[in-house]
């Protein structure tokens, strides 16, 4: 299984994605199809950031999309990584080359920040109407389906009347759809990325003045299965459109999978982040089919005198603080008093606080933390089916264990969704637990 990583940590842009595809081994070339049907072009080039040769990307309206230009604010938000007045980013390194794509007649100017505010329904169409694969297509309109269900949800209007300010522009489109072309044409069985940077301080949009991350970026993050971090700089590191890539086509990983490395590159960014190298890096290689490690700390203690229900609210209470798993074994105790010996598994960060409601739930006067140091675990997701029992449709949740190269190890309906079809329906849990795994299995072999 061909993997494709992303390293978060300095955040993405639909830039950073674009110049990242280009240098792991994208074609350029699958670009051209969206020069010859918008008045942009693709310059690319090669910079030296803090010495790590990396592809920089930047979107350029011709003299056309430049006299076009409607009233989005010049003071985008979006693309935060590419180099503009508005943000009095700059251009820095030493460029080693450039490529201006397609040659549209009159002067290029940057597009970032220029153009149209167009409705999500019209993004829609000139997206439908564009000549590329329809693979392609289809990523590109579920990449703005998010970004348009992000922007409802912020300015609590409906999908279809959601106005894009900064990312409804030609540079946005250029942008998504590039990255789009660009992840059909290296044609990865699986796209995965570490935990990504949000950045901090403020950021100017259209609206106004906002703390980083910006609110579209926080509802993107809640609908990607990705951890979103903030810092490392006071910058604005993760853009709408970086986001909603991401949140689209890329798993949530702690760290790069094992594989064998086959390509790799960096894009490159305008921002200056002091000592940190503006980039971000792109592995694709073959994955090995590991499992993931993981770093734990093991909590342990053993008691003699609380009662079944506490016992039994030690899941839930231990879990709301931290707690990955709660194991509770019966033991015999001095004297031969019946007690029971508590286990939990916390990652190393929780353990203080773990600790603590252990001892204020049981009453016990220690906690012992043993020499664990890792656990290797298969990656989870968790997929939604729909059964039919009895004429009548349900949706049932199903969780789904892989290796690191995607192999299927487990599928295990959720408790909660099958009991609650079980009771309305009469059927036994476990038959629809079944039912509910097998609809999952299909869809997988789909």
């Amino acid at each position: 299984m061909t993997t494709l990583a992303f390293d978060g940590r300095t955040g993405a842009s639909g830039d950073l994605l674009l110049g990242a595809l280009l240098a792991a081994g994208a074609d350029r070339a699958v670009l051209e199809p969206v020069e010859d049907a918008l008045p942009i072009s693709y310059e690319v080039s090669t910079v030296d950031e803090r010495g790590i040769a990396g592809t920089r990307v930047r979107v350029l309206l011709d003299a056309e999309g430049a006299a076009g230009e409607g009233s989005a604010d010049a003071a985008s938000h979006d693309h935060a990584h590419d180099g503009h007045e508005g943000h009095g980013h700059g251009d820095r390194g030493h460029d080693h080359g450039h490529d201006h794509g397609h040659s549209h007649d009159g002067q290029a100017t940057p597009a970032e920040g220029r153009g149209p505010v167009r409705s999500y329904a019209e993004v829609r169409e000139i997206v439908d109407d564009l000549p590329i694969p329809a693979a392609a297509r289809e990523h590109a309109l579920a990449i703005f389906e998010l970004l348009g269900e992000a922007e409802a949800a912020v300015h609590g209007t409906d999908l279809e009347a959601t106005h894009f300010h900064e990312v409804g522009a030609d540079d946005a489109i250029a942008d998504v759809v590039g990255a789009a072309l660009l992840l059909h044409d290296l044609d990865v069985d699986r796209v995965v990325t570490t935990p990504v940077a949000a950045g901090g301080g403020e950021v100017e949009s259209s609206h106004g003045a906002y703390p980083v991350p910006a609110p579209a970026v926080v509802e993107l993050a809640e609908r990607a299965s990705w951890e979103l971090v903030g810092g490392p700089v006071d910058r604005e590191l993760l853009t709408p459109t970086g986001a909603a890539i991401l949140a689209h086509v890329a798993e949530g990983v702690e760290r790069v999978p094992p594989m064998d490395v086959t390509a790799s590159g960096y894009g490159a960014g305008g921002y200056d982040l002091g000592e940190r190298p503006n980039v971000l890096r792109a592995v694709v290689g073959e994955g090995r089919g590991a499992l993931a490690c993981q770093p734990i700390s093991v909590l342990e203690t053993t008691v003699d005198d609380v009662s079944p229900e506490v016992l039994g609210d030690l899941q839930d209470s231990l879990a709301a603080v931290g707690a990955k798993d709660v194991t509770i074994l019966p033991t015999t105790m001095k004297k031969g008093r019946p007690g029971h010996h508590v286990q939990v598994i916390v990652d190393p960060a929780d353990a203080e606080r773990v600790a603590r409601r252990l001892a204020a739930e049981t009453g016990t006067l220690g906690v012992r933390e043993t020499g664990a140091s890792h656990r290797w675990i298969a990656d989870r997701r968790v997929e939604t089916v729909s059964i039919e029992v009895e004429g009548a449709a349900f949706d049932v949740d199903v969780k789904i264990g892989t290796d690191e190269a995607g192999a299927v190890l487990d599928v295990s309906a959720e408790y909660e969704d099958a009991a609650a079809v079980a009771r309305e329906t009469g059927e036994p849990l476990r038959a629809v637990a079944r039912l509910a795994e097998a609809a999952a299995r299909s869809e997988l072999c789909e």
